[in-house]
């Protein structure tokens, strides 16, 4: 299964632009070009990136021309398509060297690494999604698993629940409405009800844990990192294997540190 996750924008955030007498309309139409890769599963013609992005074939072209004349869209080596620019990854570098909670996290995610030999990542909160900035893996990982901006939903996996347990419940609830609740595998919860009282849970223990409904086979424990007040901005993910552990093995020897080193990032 493609674990890519995206949830587009509301459309209550395209009515508010209509109101916003500083918003760019030609800056939304480029990101619309470059988000038209977002689903992509290789090389897209030009009349796919302009259906994508909900543009007329025109404006496509004129935006592609200019994204590849500054290297921000390329051609495929075999000539029958485009694919996003290298210099796009500039960009990744000043968001991942820039943000605060990300310098924190990385020499103390390296030694909760060390100390517990599973998969540690570090996800940034998005509302609907976590989307990765650090990835320490184990040796069981996919090519996905090892991609940093692989997104992954809040309402069934243990980051997303640890952030959403932080969010007063009426906030919580909201984003479980918008967010499109399907079955990852036969365990995935996606009754909001079931949902809320994972959050109550995962609220009370500082902790919360996800077995077998975002990936088959894996225990995952998710801690919140919070602002001063209170409020989400990222999550500890550490994983490991169901043939290898019990959930509440894992939970025993996963829990106290990374609660331990969310609490040292946040004091940092």
């Amino acid at each position: 299964m493609n674990r890519y996750f995206r949830v587009e924008a509301p459309q209550s955030a395209h009515n508010q632009a209509d109101e916003d007498r500083l918003f760019v309309r030609a800056a939304e139409r480029a990101m619309q070009v470059l988000g038209a890769f977002h689903h992509a599963t290789g090389p897209l013609t030009l009349s796919g990136i302009s259906e994508s992005a909900g543009l007329d074939r025109s404006a496509a072209q004129r935006l592609v021309h200019t994204f590849m004349k500054l290297g921000y869209i390329r051609r495929s080596s075999d000539d029958r398509g485009y694919l996003p620019g290298i210099r796009l990854m500039d960009h990744t570098l000043d968001l991942l060297r820039l943000d605060p909670v990300v310098q924190k996290a990385t020499p103390v995610l390296l030694e909760l690494r060390k100390s517990l030999r599973e998969r540690v990542d570090l996800s940034l909160y998005d509302e609907t999604r976590l989307i990765y900035a650090l990835r320490m893996q184990s040796k069981r990982e996919t090519f996905f698993a090892t991609l940093v901006g692989h997104s992954v939903p809040t309402y069934c996996t243990a980051g997303g629940r640890a952030v959403l347990s932080q969010l007063p419940e009426e906030e919580a609830r909201e984003i479980l409405h918008r967010t499109p609740l399907h079955p990852f595998t036969s365990s995935t919860k996606v009754d909001p009800e079931e949902i809320m009282a994972e959050l109550a849970i995962a609220r009370e223990n500082r902790y919360a844990v996800v077995c077998d409904e975002y990936a088959l086979g894996e225990v995952a424990l998710g801690v919140a990192i919070t602002d001063r007040n209170g409020a989400p901005l990222s999550a500890i993910h550490v994983a490991g294997s169901l043939s290898e552990y019990t959930p509440e093995e894992f939970v025993a020897k996963a829990a106290p540190l990374a609660i331990e080193a969310a609490s040292a990032i946040m004091a940092g």
